[in-house]
């Protein structure tokens, strides 16, 4: 009898273990399904519909940011009314995994999808902190500030309109592999602002339309310590104060087309600048103007019908003004009390029929090598000492070395340029 009880307890504790054990398999199973739930939702993107033109509520911009924020994957924001007036602040774009915000954009033009943001005080429409986020088809208007801020990585902003902004975009020194291409920058102040020339960053196909001060102002106190360039190619500049203004941030300008430009179309100052390609047409202006400029390069630019001076170097080093083709302009290129220790050249140029000098050497030693003047209706090469108020005179003493200057006069206050300058 006692062996049957112990057989029937030894049974009962097998079963119990046996139910243990399929209780813990059963929780483990549990637990990962618990741990893989949420790694299958951050595979998936998350859309978000803005319906309501309000500033806040159900449905608006501002909630839509708030969902975003706290995906854990990549979000998509589409905005599907025609307009939104903004009376606050909205939260930034800090979603890490990436947002696209987008109006209904039709053949490559903004949709008219508007964001007015009149009402706002001081501070960014959008502010850009978290990295993959991507702008298409909408307008942003009438804003104190900054309509986009960008902080952060890998921003790209496509076919979209800012009009009447202080700053249209303001690119933080912290930002990087920026890209704006296909856009319409009209009556701001400055269209695009770098702090730095962030890595992999470019400004491509756009229009810069009346932008008071300047279509592109890239601009920092001390060069850069680093090699990267932001490229600026494939613009249109219409009617702008100043087109492009670059100082001591690297530029790569190809391409562009520059029209009726108030002040300049390109100023430099600084170092690492390259000017390419370019076409310059017509305006009350100089076209491009390399102020204290070093080792900056303008090269196979064509300027036409400028007012002033095609090309100004002033107070530069080391600047190479190479095979550019400059016709009917008040003036073709002007060297300018430049750096003694690195005589800025120019070579290869043709000018043709400037309505006064070809080229004037004030205060200043260039090289001048194998340029052409044709047709000049003042003096083909003005050479001249510059007399400083203290009463200093600094020398003008070009290097002078197969230039044609056809049959127009040169002249000036050195008594042995019209030797020098005879062409070879």
């Amino acid at each position: 009898m006692e062996i049957k009880r112990r057989s029937i307890a030894a049974v009962g504790v097998f079963v119990l273990l046996g139910g243990v054990v399929a209780l813990g398999h059963w929780y483990e199973t549990q637990r990962a399904r618990a741990r893989a739930q949420p790694l299958r939702a951050t595979e998936k993107a998350v859309l978000v519909h803005v319906t309501n033109a309000g500033d806040r509520g159900p449905g608006t911009l501002r909630e839509a940011l708030f969902v975003v924020a706290t995906a854990t994957g990549p979000t998509s924001i589409s905005i599907e009314v025609p307009k939104i007036n903004l009376e606050t602040p909205l939260p930034a774009f800090v979603n890490g995994h990436g947002v696209k915000l987008g109006g209904q954009a039709s053949g490559g033009q903004a949709s008219g999808v508007q964001i007015d943001a009149q009402a706002l005080g001081a501070g960014p429409v959008l502010d850009i902190s978290g990295p993959n986020t991507s702008i298409d088809g909408i307008v942003i208007s009438n804003c104190t500030g900054a309509a986009i801020l960008v902080r952060a990585v890998r921003f790209r902003l496509s076919a979209s309109t800012i009009d009447s902004c202080d700053v249209a975009v303001e690119v933080a020194e912290n930002a990087s592999d920026t890209l704006l291409e296909r856009n319409h920058f009209i009556k701001d102040r400055l269209g695009v602002r770098f702090g730095a020339a962030g890595h992999n960053s470019a400004v491509a196909n756009n229009e810069f339309t009346k932008n008071k001060d300047a279509g592109i102002w890239a601009v920092r106190g001390a060069p850069d310590s680093h090699d990267d360039v932001i490229g600026i190619h494939d613009n249109r500049f219409t009617d702008d104060g100043i087109g492009i203004v670059a100082g001591n941030i690297s530029v790569l300008v190809e391409r562009n087309d520059f029209i009726n430009a108030r002040a300049a179309d390109v100023h430099l100052v600084g170092a690492g600048a390259v000017i390419r390609a370019n076409r310059i047409n017509g305006g009350a202006s100089m076209g491009i103007v390399a102020e204290n400029a070093r080792g900056a390069i303008i090269d196979d630019n064509e300027l036409v019908g400028l007012a002033a001076y095609g090309v100004m170097v002033r107070g530069s080093s080391n600047t190479l003004v190479k095979a550019n083709r400059l016709h009917n302009c008040g003036y073709g290129l002007a060297f300018v009390l430049g750096d003694a220790h690195g005589a800025s050249t120019a070579v290869g140029n043709t000018i043709i029929e400037p309505r006064f000098n070809g080229i004037d050497v004030i205060g200043d030693s260039p090289i001048l090598r194998r340029n052409e003047v044709l047709r000049a209706h003042g003096l083909a090469l003005h050479v001249e000492d510059f007399q400083i108020p203290s009463g200093k005179k600094v020398q003008s003493q070009p290097f002078l070395e197969d230039n044609n200057f056809g049959t127009g006069p040169v002249g000036g206050s050195s008594a042995t340029v019209a030797v020098q300058a005879a062409p070879h």
